[in-house]
């Protein structure tokens, strides 16, 4: 039985209307990526005010790993909310904090501790207060290709300067950027991990004292930077040369966390073990919450009230972070993750078969990026070929997103909750729309 119903072309007439409101009203910078307006969702699918019933691979940027409006995660939040939905965890401290840090800090390994923010912006500048207040150094270093996130820091440590970066600089000091492996784009894709990791250990000669640096940043898998997946060596090696500086790890974790690559954190693919751990998005289904977790010793190392702000760790947030886990383990998502992967793979390496704008295909679980490219053998970017194909999946019902630093990778974020037909029915559409851009 097919989920997606369209009964009107898109947009329609009454989501026309209020986006004619918004236009008026909500400055232009934030444009919109769906001209259709969502009356209500429910798992993989969303419904519109004009009836139109759509699947969405976009689950909200990837914080809806659990659907849209989770039973489990409605009766929390309502629960909730209906015996108080704010203090200050700080000014008067509540147990539902306490309990989701005591989820949280396991999973991330022994002698851990966990601070509670809104975004997962705001969690990556603490990450950073916690990693120089805890070594007595200043310099960070992250590499090309992350997204860390739009404030002054974050921004700073984010790679892609349109539309990110353009015209807000200066940007926050003492910032090293390093070359990260990427394997599809690299001269010789078998040795991209040893190549990257051997620039790294060069800029420590060259561009920065390894002896000044707090910390060093990544995303075990890139996120806005194209679904980079690196070379096994990479991160493994990384990770063994800032311990040999004295230097600590901090795994971005935000989009790529919560099961999303068939493990709960990506990290444990390269069998890492950072010093710190950011996650949001996912973490409490697109209520405003995101956490740091980190060995005790660093995160006990701020002074007293250096670290907080007045809206973190919301509790009716953290309520809905404790059904999130709880959905996580209950319904095997983690598990449910590879089947889902596995299926986006195999049928993009089928339809590769037809349209030769599919460059590569990767990813790690069901965190799958498509890399289109106008020629196969220089793999020129196709950025416009990415357009047309999420204008044809919009046509038809279907809700996707791109990335990567050409705007030229198709990103799949479907929540894991996802049932085999409607996985099925998406990909169909997919395969459609593929087809109907090349011929256009």
């Amino acid at each position: 039985m097919s989920t997606i119903e369209m009964v009107t072309e898109l947009p329609g007439p009454k989501s026309r209307a209020i986006i004619a409101r918004k236009e008026t009203v909500v400055c232009d910078p934030l444009d919109l990526h769906v001209n259709s307006v969502i009356d209500h969702g429910l798992g993989a699918a969303v419904t519109d005010v004009d009836g139109n019933t759509m699947l969405d691979l976009s689950s909200g940027l990837g914080c809806l790993l659990v659907g849209h409006s989770h039973p489990k995660v409605v009766e929390a939040v309502q629960r909730q909310a209906s015996k108080f939905s704010h203090t200050d965890f700080s000014v008067v401290p509540y147990e539902v904090y306490v309990e989701l840090a005591e989820r949280l800090a396991p999973l991330m390994g022994p002698g851990r501790k966990v601070a509670l923010f809104n975004s997962g912006a705001e969690a990556v500048e603490n990450a950073v207060k916690f990693a120089k207040a805890a070594t007595g150094r200043h310099a960070i270093v992250c590499f090309e290709g992350a997204f860390h996130g739009r404030t002054l820091l974050t921004m700073s440590l984010t790679s892609r300067h349109t539309p990110y970066k353009r015209g807000f600089g200066p940007f926050a000091p003492e910032i090293y950027r390093v070359p990260f492996s990427y394997p599809y784009r690299s001269p010789d894709p078998a040795r991209s991990g040893s190549i990257a990791l051997e620039e790294m250990r060069r800029a420590f000669t060259n561009v920065v004292d390894p002896a000044s640096v707090a910390a060093v940043i990544f995303e075990p898998e890139l996120g806005e930077g194209g679904y980079v997946v690196p070379g096994a060596e990479f991160l493994p090696g990384v990770q063994e040369l800032c311990r040999e500086h004295g230097i600590l790890t901090i795994a971005d974790e935000i989009q790529s966390g919560f099961g999303r690559t068939g493990t709960f954190l990506a990290g444990e693919h390269f069998g890492l073990d950072p010093d710190i751990v950011i996650l949001a998005k996912a973490l409490a289904a697109g209520y405003p919450l995101s956490a740091v977790v980190g060995r005790q010793e660093i995160m006990d190392a701020p002074g007293p009230s250096a670290i907080g702000g007045t809206y973190v760790g919301n509790p009716v947030a953290c309520a809905a972070a404790i059904a999130v886990l709880d959905v996580i383990e209950d319904e095997g998502l983690i598990e449910r993750a590879e089947v889902v992967g596995k299926a986006i793979r195999t049928r993009w390496e089928q339809i590769a078969l037809d349209v030769a704008e599919v460059g590569d295909v990767r990813g790690l679980g069901s965190m799958i990026g498509v890399e289109m490219v106008s020629d196969r053998e220089t793999k020129e970017p196709d950025a416009a070929f990415v357009g047309r194909l999420m204008a044809e999946t919009q046509r038809r019902g279907l809700i996707t997103v791109s990335c990567g630093p050409y705007h030229n990778v198709l990103r799949h974020l479907a929540p894991l909750v996802i049932t085999d037909d409607q996985l099925d029915e998406a990909l169909d559409v997919l395969a459609d729309s593929a087809l109907a851009a090349r011929s256009t």
